[in-house]
């Protein structure tokens, strides 16, 4: 049964090929792959994240405050069908902890609950519960509405002495601003490099030593990065530019 909940930090890092190769192999000796990655291969994760016509959510998580959240539908298939199984999550970061608390539903059930707050039944009390979370959530914030895709290849870890120390690899990062489901395939602008990964160390408490003598030794360097949020600043500049064409063009 899939986690409904929980809480770690999550620190991120991004990293050329030569440092991701020079990495790896430390990583094997520390810990194994995820049951996902079946015969050590990466798996796909494709998201719809959900927020106001004036792009309230991702416009208040760039300013990096104390305290914010998103709602997201995710994947792994792609692309889905009416009757497939994805998760709705609530996604929040207090003071740099993460908390998430998600629901399994249909991409059909999932897309009715968000249009009309018409919820499936549940069995679980924990369910209901984080239901009753996702309706605070709506309705709280007016017209919300799927505005970006976002997927990528994963390949990811957990330690071999701490289970709760996981280690994500993703790459090919893709998003795109229409086509809004997940029942359509994997298509749009890539937002890292083709010879970079994005690393992210999911951790209850402290960084393991090794971790950090050896992204210290391979010279890796901590980042501030949101998928996301890198998607949403692309989507304003080119915007931005588009707008000083048309104006050019009045004036010309």
């Amino acid at each position: 049964m899939a986690i409904s909940t929980f809480q770690r930090r999550e620190v991120k890092f991004l990293m050329s090929l030569d440092q991701y190769n020079a990495l790896l192999p430390i990583v094997h000796e520390h810990m194994n792959p995820d049951k996902f990655c079946i015969d050590g291969k990466e798996y796909g994760i494709y998201n719809l994240y959900y927020d106001t016509p004036d792009n309230l959510l991702i416009r208040r998580s760039i300013e990096k405050p104390y305290y914010k959240e998103k709602l997201r539908l995710r994947s792994y298939y792609s692309p889905a069908d009416p009757e497939s199984t994805v998760f709705l999550e609530v996604k929040k970061k207090i003071g740099g902890i993460v908390t998430k608390r998600r629901v399994t539903l249909t991409v059909a059930e999932a897309e009715a609950y968000i249009k009309t707050r018409v919820k499936p039944y549940f069995e679980r009390f924990l369910d209901q519960q984080i239901m009753k979370e996702m309706d605070v959530f709506l309705n709280f914030y007016d017209l919300i509405a799927p505005r970006q895709y976002i997927s990528y290849q994963r390949a990811a870890f957990f330690g071999k002495d701490d289970p709760d120390f996981r280690l994500t690899f993703d790459r090919q990062i893709t998003e795109r601003r229409y086509d809004l489901t997940l029942t359509k395939g994997s298509y749009g602008n890539q937002i890292i490099r083709p010879d970079q990964r994005l690393m992210e160390i999911k951790v209850p408490g402290a960084i393991p030593m090794w971790m950090s003598q050896a992204l210290s030794e391979i010279g890796i360097r901590r980042i501030s990065f949101s998928k996301y949020g890198k998607a949403y600043q692309t989507f304003v500049r080119e915007a931005a530019v588009k707008q000083q064409e048309e104006r050019k063009m009045i004036y010309a």
